[in-house]
């Protein structure tokens, strides 16, 4: 925690335009992070149904599984 108590430090030191630009640079690295975990989940997801680990469901089906399965968590 040494390390991002430094960097937080570091920043403050920052002028204020650049402390805002910092933000913009990380949120828009984070966004793509997000972007890139979600393609390869979908990747994922997308080869088992190929497989035919998965069925495919309508909605209402899908939505009747995840309460089963919500309930049965309970």
């Amino acid at each position: 925690m040494a390390s991002l108590d430094k960097v937080l430090d570091e920043a403050m030191d920052l002028p204020l335009e650049q402390q805002e630009m910092l933000i913009q640079i990380l949120q828009r690295r984070m966004i793509e992070r997000r972007r890139d975990e979600i393609a390869t989940d979908a990747a994922a997801t997308l080869a088992e149904f190929r497989a035919g680990k998965l069925k495919a469901q309508t909605a209402d089906e899908a939505i009747a599984s995840l309460r089963e399965f919500l309930q049965s968590d309970e």
